[in-house]
């Protein structure tokens, strides 16, 4: 069974979140999420590793973790996935977080999927990737075009990298991601039940 390692912080966007949890999990996807600390929280991490906070999301929802992020616990050998959402404030908190921007690059050294979005993409920026084609949030855009080949597509697939706009595209982004961890067939047989409407991604 494939698994996945969904980041997530204070101002993380939930429908990024959410949306791309569930799809991966609808499609036999062994998901975590993990809490990842900004710096007014970092002093009581200890005490959350077990029992980790709730995430209150860019629109105020709070949102429970699996568990509290640990650089030990998060390594490529144990996860075939790891996503990082946007919301600018959760964007910038894991995308500013030096363990996070070591495991982006050994993920994709080690042949595993590298999900971002909307604001998340700034994760390939300051995680030092090479130039390839990316796509973020229009908010983003000009932190990024320099130093990458941007696209406006809904979802961007480099290599092992795959990034996405924002709330929108949420879900042709999750089931993209379904698509490479499970085939073709898999993400029919998760977007049928959803409805989506005639002629969209789906």
């Amino acid at each position: 069974m494939p698994s996945a390692l969904i980041l997530i912080a204070d101002g993380t966007e939930e429908m990024e979140f959410t949306i791309t949890y569930d799809t991966l999990v609808r499609a036999g996807v062994s998901c975590t999420s993990a809490f990842v600390s900004d710096e007014k929280r970092q002093g009581d991490s200890a005490s959350y590793e077990s029992n980790p906070p709730f995430a209150k999301g860019s629109r105020g929802i709070k949102i429970l973790p699996d568990t509290y992020f640990s650089p030990q616990a998060a390594t490529p050998d144990k996860y075939d996935l790891l996503v990082i959402p946007g919301g600018a404030k959760g964007a910038e908190t894991i995308s500013a977080n030096s363990p996070i921007q070591h495991l982006v690059r050994e993920y994709l050294q080690e042949g595993k999927y590298v999900g971002m979005i909307c604001a998340g993409s700034l994760a390939a920026l300051t995680s030092g990737l090479p130039k390839q084609p990316i796509t973020s949030h229009p908010s983003v855009r000009d932190q990024l075009k320099d130093t990458f080949t941007y696209s406006e597509d809904p979802v961007v697939v480099s290599g092992k990298l795959v990034t996405s706009r924002g709330p929108g595209t949420a879900f042709p982004f999750a089931l993209t991601l379904v698509e490479l961890l499970c085939g073709k067939e898999k993400r029919a047989e998760v977007a049928g039940p959803m409805i989506f409407p005639p002629g969209t991604f789906a």
